[in-house]
């Protein structure tokens, strides 16, 4: 069972990845585009306020219509360490 944590250090590592490839302003912008997620400065995770699965898929969506595959790629060692979440 995938537990509320699982996803905050998700999106949180998510996040600090595209920080690293878009940089700090654009990266953290798009996920605070995602309504439910609070995204602190510094790209980490605060808070989830809704379906968690839902509001990961907005957050690859934000960064995949900046980066298209690579963000996708970017994520398949990340997924793998929570094989028991999905991106739809």
């Amino acid at each position: 069972m995938t537990t509320t944590d699982d996803f905050q250090n998700l999106f949180t590592e998510l996040i600090k990845k595209q920080i690293v490839i878009l940089g700090p302003d654009i990266a953290v912008l798009k996920a605070r585009n995602v309504r439910g997620l609070t995204v602190s400065d510094d790209g980490t995770v605060a808070k989830i306020d809704g379906d968690p699965q839902e509001l990961l898929n907005q957050l690859v969506n934000q960064y995949v219509e900046l980066s298209g595959m690579i963000v996708k790629k970017a994520m398949e060692p990340l997924m793998a360490k929570y094989p028991s979440i999905k991106i739809n």
